[in-house]
């Protein structure tokens, strides 16, 4: 169900939407999303499992979230996004609602009607918000593109999923992709 048509959404017209619905608030604008494939959603559980898995084995305090989570970005602009994943290291971030704030790591998986979002639109966002780091993975291409930041701007690597990527906001954490890629399609 989505909300009556209007030019600017505030965040309580982001909390009223129904829990079935998935859709972001990027600045006063609401962008639906479709349900995500299954190749997706398999990405997703294996880089959720592998990155919580090293998580606990340290003892760290950061914590994951995989979609649907909220992520309120900034104080005064409305925008809430639903990344695919979300790794907070500071835990006064944290509410009931979801994260206010920058997440440190966030990964998002694109599928053919979200690319141009994703690779523009939020890469910027989440450029201006700080983020630590941000993944964009694309099954279809199968590439990994690794941004951080350095210093006040996002440094960029190419993967691809043949590869090992290196975690930057961790020193011994490595995402083996080859291993990803061999289970996607079971």
């Amino acid at each position: 169900m989505a909300l009556p048509m209007q030019e600017f959404y505030s965040e309580e017209d982001y909390y009223n939407i129904p829990e079935d619905t998935r859709a972001e608030i990027i600045d006063g604008q609401i962008y639906y999303q479709a349900a995500p494939s299954r190749v997706h959603q398999k990405i997703l559980s294996e880089l959720h499992i592998t990155i919580g898995q090293y998580i606990k084995s340290k003892g760290g305090s950061c914590q994951i979230y995989p979609a649907p989570f909220s992520v309120k970005l900034f104080e005064d602009r409305p925008t809430i996004v639903e990344p695919d994943i979300s790794v907070i290291c500071d835990n006064s971030k944290l509410t009931d609602r979801g994260c206010t704030g920058a997440p440190d790591w966030i990964i998002e998986i694109i599928s053919p009607g979200t690319a141009s979002h994703d690779y523009i639109h939020k890469l910027n966002l989440y450029a201006d918000a700080e983020v630590r780091e941000y993944w964009i993975v694309d099954p279809l291409e199968q590439t990994v593109f690794v941004y951080y930041l350095e210093k006040d701007k996002f440094r960029a690597v190419a993967h691809t999923f043949h590869d090992k990527i290196k975690v930057n906001i961790y020193n011994d954490l490595y995402i083996n992709f080859p291993d990803i890629a061999g289970l996607l399609y079971n």
